[in-house]
């Protein structure tokens, strides 16, 4: 199991794995509370970023000492997931963490397959980062579907709508953040959100050869699709809704003219 590349034979072990235990953990999870379900997330996105933490310091003790490497930090779409379940657990705000479950369902849905069909050079060498990252990205899908499933969330389109407001504001900060952590003397870029260039090259939709302005325009495209799709329940039900609601009053228009005739 030497071949390490993406979509590679130890790669390709990974993404089975990681479906088998989405299906078996997303079954167990529907049997759960979502509060219970909220805790257990956090738990595993802290002891992901622990083990995450440690094993980069340490394997850059030579050259960083007790520093984190800057890509690592905690500002990926999928790493971010850990500050907001953490919000969760400690809100006492029904509106606030509603805003913050109609941001997380589809951005840990489609960020965590994402991340596991396209997984980082180092999560498909080193064992120990493998074991962080795979689990870590599969915990996410399986809370991303289990709030897609909840029938007591009753998705509308308003969350959809708050989603993409937190969508704008991170994507928005992420330029400045990666900014802030660029590296001028080494010319060296930070991807945080992927605003700066695609996740992986030789990607078919998102490339960088018609420049970087297409690119966002593209990756931009791609972050609607995928939350209407979240969403498209939501839309059907709000669509069906108003041509009741207009049929219904066309309704009692006609019935003061039929009773007068």
């Amino acid at each position: 199991m030497s071949d390490t590349s993406l979509f590679g034979t130890r790669h390709i072990i990974y993404i089975v794995l990681s479906i088998a235990l989405i299906v078996v953990l997303y079954l167990l999870a529907r049997k759960i509370s979502l509060r219970l379900a909220s805790k257990a997330l956090l738990v595993v996105g802290i002891v992901s970023e622990i083990i995450k933490v440690f094993y980069y310091i340490t394997a850059n003790e030579e050259t960083h000492g007790g520093v984190l490497p800057k890509t690592d930090l905690p500002f990926h779409l999928c790493s971010v997931q850990i500050i907001l379940i953490l919000i969760i657990n400690i809100s006492k705000s029904e509106r606030l963490n509603r805003m913050i479950f109609s941001f997380m369902m589809p951005s840990c849905l489609f960020g965590g397959i994402a991340a596991i069909l396209i997984a980082t050079e180092s999560a498909r060498s080193s064992a120990i980062i493998a074991i962080q990252y795979f689990l870590y990205h599969i915990a996410i899908t399986v809370f991303a579907l289990k709030l897609l499933t909840e029938k007591g969330m009753k998705w509308r389109v308003k969350d959809m709508l708050d989603c993409f407001k937190i969508l704008l504001v991170m994507m928005f900060f992420a330029i400045y953040i990666n900014s802030i952590v660029f590296d001028i003397e080494t010319a060296t870029k930070v991807n945080f959100m992927y605003v700066v260039s695609p996740p992986q090259d030789g990607l078919p939709f998102l490339t960088e050869k018609y420049g970087w302005l297409v690119y966002i325009v593209h990756y931009a495209f791609l972050v609607v699709f995928c939350v209407s799709l979240c969403y498209i329940k939501a839309i059907i039900d709000t669509i069906k809704e108003r041509k009741q609601a207009r049929l219904s009053e066309a309704t009692q228009e006609c019935e003061p003219e039929l009773i007068n005739k």
